[in-house]
């Protein structure tokens, strides 16, 4: 886990946002059953590509895929520039969509449905990109870079969109591995579970 420093409130209470760190083993979810709440939030915490989508005025949703990065207290930061679609999106809607994807075979997703605000402290930014950076990379930014990452942070105009889930929908993996075996699909209906739901017992 890695510690980030977000600005403190004017109370004098303690923002720190605590960044997770990349997972070595992510979750992969079942082929038999529908994941248990806990597992759906492993899910999100242990992977990092999604689709995310805000709503449009006139059309359907807008879609991009982009690296977020979960923190300690379940928000999904994601970076972006403050003249992009998306930064203007949340600014006049805060409800997003957050589609996150396995990178493994068979293919899995899940919708996690947040509210969403931006932020623009400069450290938390800079922070943001660091984190992504190790992301798509595989492994942690030297902390040498950070300047690089700054500077490119303000002349890009970059801010963190900070979502916070409240919903999840899951679709299981489907298996094919012949035409013939229809029997090797799954086929189950999800649905709609909140962030913070228990697992049954």
């Amino acid at each position: 886990m890695v510690d980030v420093i977000g600005p403190s409130g004017q109370d004098g209470r303690d923002d720190r946002v605590r960044i997770l760190a990349l997972s070595e083993h992510p979750l992969q979810a079942p082929t038999d059953r529908d994941m248990l709440p806990s597992e759906r939030r492993e899910f999100v915490r242990s992977h990092r590509t999604c689709v995310f989508g805000t709503p449009r005025r006139a059309d359907g949703p807008a879609m991009s895929i982009v690296y977020y990065v979960p923190t300690e207290t379940d928000e999904l930061l994601v970076s972006t520039m403050r003249d992009r679609g998306k930064a203007k999106a949340v600014a006049r809607h805060p409800k997003v969509s957050i589609c996150v994807l396995d990178e493994r075979w068979p293919f899995a997703y899940l919708q996690v449905y947040c509210d969403a605000v931006v932020d623009d402290d400069p450290e938390l930014v800079v922070d943001v990109m660091m984190a992504i950076g190790g992301r798509m990379s595989g492994e942690p930014l030297p902390v040498d870079a950070r300047p690089v990452v700054a500077a490119m942070a303000e002349e890009e105009g970059r801010v963190v969109l900070r979502c916070r889930p409240y919903n999840s929908f899951a679709q299981p993996p489907r298996h094919l591995y012949e035409n013939d075996q229809e029997e090797r699909i799954t086929h189950w209906r999800s649905g709609v579970v909140p962030w913070d739901a228990p697992d049954p017992e």
